[in-house]
């Protein structure tokens, strides 16, 4: 048999952590037909079956689980070997992949994507507005801008700045049911969380305001969606001071609540840190972010 086409495993392992055509052609852009193309080339390759059709979807066979491993492990060689391969490029046109949280992605980074293209023109930008981390090892982005400290060795991290965090309304909220003087007042007002994540009731038991999960009369994971809730007067949420400074019917609760500040961290992979576009998209945005930062402790 001759060496396997690392495309048609590729989509074998999508198929399997999919578990379904469908699924997989989300994930890897491919088209249904092309992957059970690939699939039935596989099996021929091989010579086994390697999925059954179920209800559920398309089964990995013995034959199939048995290849999972090696198939992770060669796909896990050539992501390094790409990272390694993007690493040494000094090319300053081709493509970037950027991701942020959907906030920052929607109210930070436009002004500073649309200066950096009249710079650098020949550099084409991707953005993942995500509240999940992606994961910068096996290139789902280049470079991410998260809120959190990194963990991960193999990564490498700027520290640009904190940026505070404090409850907001609309002083129209405000003028109707009244002004928060202490933390026990705000469990008289509609207060707008998270659904699903218990992140936002964790940070406020930090600062010593016990809240549930029923205390947040308005609940939803997408950041954005909260944001204009609250620009719209629907109740107070969580947001950074800077962005709220751009506001002036927003009004920032005081009654001694502080919510601190979160830490903005620019993270990219050590395989791609002498990659010359890269490295200009990193340094564009370190600049241009840490001047917000600054200007976001200044007006604090």
């Amino acid at each position: 048999m001759d060496s396997l086409d690392w495309t048609l495993l590729r989509s074998f392992l999508a198929v399997v952590e999919g578990g379904s055509l469908s699924t997989a052609a989300k994930k890897t852009g491919a088209t249904q037909p092309t992957l059970s193309r690939h699939i039935r080339e596989l099996e021929t390759a091989l010579g086994v079956i390697l999925f059954t059709r179920s209800a559920q979807g398309l089964d990995p066979t013995n034959a199939a689980l048995g290849l999972i491993e090696d198939a992770r492990a060669m796909g896990a060689a050539a992501e390094a070997l790409n990272l390694k391969a993007q690493g040494r490029s000094q090319q300053l046109f081709g493509t970037v992949r950027i991701t942020a949280s959907v906030i920052v992605a929607n109210l930070m980074l436009p002004p500073i994507v649309a200066a950096f293209r009249q710079a650098e023109p020949s550099i084409q930008i991707e953005i993942v507005a995500s509240d999940t981390n992606q994961n910068l090892l096996r290139r789902d982005a280049d470079i991410a801008i998260r809120m959190a400290d990194p963990t991960q060795n193999a990564l490498i991290a700027r520290k640009l700045g904190d940026t505070p965090i404090g409850l907001f309304a609309t002083r129209e909220y405000f003028d109707r049911r009244g002004r928060i003087r202490s933390k026990e007042d705000l469990l008289q007002h509609d207060l707008i969380g998270l659904d699903r994540s218990d992140f936002l009731i964790r940070g406020f038991a930090a600062y010593g305001i016990a809240l549930a999960r029923e205390d947040f009369a308005l609940r939803t994971d997408d950041g954005l969606l909260t944001w204009n809730l609250m620009l719209a007067g629907a109740g107070i949420g969580v947001g950074q001071v800077i962005l709220a400074q751009r506001h002036k019917e927003l009004e920032q609760v005081d009654g001694g609540i502080g919510l601190g500040a979160l830490p903005v961290w620019l993270v990219m992979s050590e395989e791609v840190r002498n990659n010359a576009r890269i490295r200009r998209v990193a340094d564009f945005l370190s600049a241009e972010l840490g001047e917000v930062l600054k200007g976001a402790r200044a007006e604090a």
